[in-house]
């Protein structure tokens, strides 16, 4: 899915924020119990703690420790600039974004329902229609329509058919569920979300050489995204060809390192 948010504050001005507060607000951070965290992190506790009325900074750092899987502190970040800011439709969105990160399916919808009875963006409507086609609910088809007739373009037509195949797939609907990813990859052919979950519809119904032709498809698409690699490897495994597996395996882990499913593949192919 499209990313709506994260417009990211640049490392210098965050830096000049914490240099501004280096000799107090730093050090309280330490002893507050932050020391473990990485140095980015330090950083942005710094900075909020320089300016605390920053909602820009605020969600900053509940991105960050979203981005490490420490969602309880996260979302204590968002929902303290959401409690500052409550009639902000993208702060919401974001708090449903750290909530499903978090698993907490319940406040993720709690979250996009709040957006859109603030205001009914397409946004909106997106993520709540995508949390509702992960946990297999209809109202995902009835949003994903309500989209499309919106007649927005091809962005919002492709993550609309997006959407309907994630739903089809959940369910086990695969004829259906391959017929709206081709539909989002004729809308955008770069959407590499739609390549991996058409790939995994084949893969999940053992069809290896079909999925394996989608995932190569995507990595000519974008031949810097590690999934494609990944998937590709996991193909690979199932087809029984150890050295192309770990071939891929290596391949993904050198686009992402911190892609540990790779490095479990390697484990257990004794590549690693």
């Amino acid at each position: 899915m499209m990313k709506i948010f994260a417009a990211a504050l640049t490392a210098i001005t965050i830096l000049m924020l914490a240099a501004c507060n280096n000799n107090g607000q730093e050090k309280a951070g330490t002893a507050n119990g932050h020391a473990g965290y990485p140095e980015n992190i330090q950083v942005l506790i710094a900075a909020v703690h320089a300016q605390p009325d920053s909602n820009k900074i605020r969600k900053q750092l509940a991105w960050a420790l979203d981005s490490i899987g420490d969602y309880a502190n996260a979302f204590k970040q968002i929902d303290t600039a959401v409690g500052k800011d409550t009639g902000n439709n993208l702060l919401w969105i974001n708090r449903g974004n750290i909530a499903e990160d978090a698993g907490d399916t319940l406040a993720a919808l709690e979250s996009y329902v709040k957006a859109l009875h603030i205001a009914e963006t397409p946004d909106a409507l997106l993520w709540l229609a995508k949390l509702y086609a992960e946990t297999k609910n209809p109202r995902a088809l009835l949003i994903a329509s309500r989209i499309k007739v919106l007649a927005l373009g091809k962005e919002y037509d492709a993550h609309s058919a997006y959407v309907a195949g994630v739903y089809y797939a959940r369910i086990g609907k695969a004829p259906e569920a391959l017929e709206k990813f081709d539909e989002c990859i004729e809308d955008n052919y770069t959407y590499m979300e739609a390549y991996v979950e058409k790939g995994m519809v084949y893969f999940d119904n053992k069809r290896y050489r079909d999925a394996l032709d989608v995932f190569q498809l995507a990595a000519t698409v974008n031949n810097l995204d590690a999934d494609a690699y990944y998937y590709q490897a996991k193909c690979y495994e199932a087809m029984q060809k150890k050295d192309s597996a770990v071939q891929e395996y290596k391949q993904s882990l050198t686009l992402n390192k911190s892609l540990k499913e790779a490095r479990d593949g390697l484990k257990r192919l004794g590549a690693e």
